[in-house]
């Protein structure tokens, strides 16, 4: 009896479960507080959308199904076509403005120059800046007859300051206004993946352009760029999409003055927020949401297929 007692005690108690599923269980443990938020504030406001696209509801009255009808009634709708072309246009002065100043500044401060580092502080400070901070300075820069940008013109030209672009305060110059406070803004951000990706540039490839007699502006055509083209790419894609979704800049920009500039700031996703908050068509506002997802979706799988080429 003794002897069994002591083989009893010998044996080891019984795991309730094998170490590969503890193992498991941890990494969910860690993965599972993102997954809820995703969860909760993304996936089922997107299904919720999916949803309400094919309804009519006002927030307060029951849900009408309605089909296809509201995807048929962007067809017609002038305001979605403008919302949509204004988005267009802004991406198309943004995307290409941007990406050529920061790879300008990026080539510029990866020499050894005096204030690099300082430099580079102040080129990236406005893309952590507050967003109303720096738009309400912008807006003041810019202010037709109180800012230095048009009295400075002034001074210079002559020209009266009522016969001067008025910036954001004109339909006309609206659009460029934010474009440029976009560029000047994001072009930090943007700098400091080119300058990793500059760092990734074979030099001895530079050193054997230079022995075969190549100058300055071939090294950087036929050296440079063809080794940068995975960071472009993906600077690319990163501008067209933020580009598609931008809100906020608008926003603090304009602050709602759509009507006042004849509807030339208003972009996509604002369409959405006026539609949805404003004239409580939250049935429509989710048609034209998953639009603009379709073509986000659209870029990103381009996206994707770059990286494949490229990786």
């Amino acid at each position: 009896m003794q002897n069994e007692t002591v083989l009893k005690m010998d044996k080891p108690p019984k795991r309730l479960m094998s170490k590969s599923v503890r193992e498991h269980l941890v990494a969910y443990s860690f993965i599972a507080p993102n997954f809820l938020g995703f969860a909760v504030f993304t996936l089922v406001p997107m299904a919720f959308a999916l949803i309400l696209a094919f309804v009519e509801w006002d927030g307060s009255n029951p849900m009408a199904f309605i089909g296809l009808d509201n995807f048929l009634r962007l067809f017609e709708d002038t305001v979605f076509h403008k919302a949509l072309w204004n988005t267009i246009v802004y991406t198309i002065g943004v995307v290409p403005l941007t990406m050529v100043c920061a790879l300008a500044l990026a080539i510029l401060l990866n020499q050894k120059i005096f204030g690099r580092n300082f430099m580079r502080t102040v080129f990236f400070f406005p893309y952590v800046a507050s967003l109303v901070a720096v738009a309400a300075v912008w807006n003041f820069i810019f202010s037709p007859t109180l800012g230095p940008i048009n009295n400075l013109l002034h001074a210079i030209t002559g020209i009266p300051l009522e016969q001067l672009p008025r910036w954001a305060a004109d339909k006309n110059w609206a659009m460029v206004t934010v474009v440029l406070f976009t560029v000047w803004k994001n072009m930090g951000y943007y700098m400091v993946i080119y300058l990793a990706g500059l760092q990734g540039v074979n030099p001895e490839l530079h050193e054997a352009a230079q022995l075969d007699g190549a100058n300055a502006w071939q090294r950087f055509r036929n050296v440079t760029i063809p080794q940068l083209a995975p960071t472009t790419f993906f600077v690319l894609m990163i501008l067209i999409i933020n580009s598609f979704k931008v809100y906020d800049i608008f926003i603090n920009l304009f602050a709602g003055a759509d009507n006042q500039l004849n509807d030339s700031t208003r972009v996509l996703v604002y369409q959405i927020y006026n539609t949805a908050f404003r004239s409580l068509d939250y049935g429509y506002a989710s048609a034209i949401s998953i639009v603009l997802f379709l073509l986000v979706l659209g870029i990103t799988i381009l996206q994707f297929r770059g990286e494949k080429k490229y990786g």
